[in-house]
């Protein structure tokens, strides 16, 4: 069980490494949006969460970040893993807070 979780770590890493060399974080900040709860919750997309804790843990509407999320999958900056009724989501790697600001 240890290895298993040392290869998700590093998977993690992985994913993280190549993200910030394929997409720069304006980029990911045009694709999320510069709305403060829209960044929070995307950065909480950290594969911790289900995707309806994120939601309500930022208080965002289910089917509002359902569409989010979906855009943000779609434009490469998160992936999705479901785990039987459980969706979990994974962002390419975290953006400031301060990223509301051009």
């Amino acid at each position: 069980m240890k290895d298993n979780k040392r290869l998700e770590w590093l998977l993690e890493c992985l994913i993280h490494v190549i993200g910030r060399a394929a997409i720069k974080p304006g980029d990911v900040t045009d694709i999320v949006g510069r709305g403060r709860k829209q960044i929070r919750a995307y950065n909480l997309c950290d594969g911790t969460l289900t995707q309806n804790k994120v939601a309500e843990k930022v208080g965002l509407d289910q089917g509002n970040f359902s569409r989010s999320v979906n855009r943000w999958v779609k434009g490469g900056i998160m992936f999705r893993f479901e785990e039987g009724n459980e969706v979990r989501l994974l962002h390419v790697y975290p953006i400031g807070e301060n990223s509301n600001k051009k």
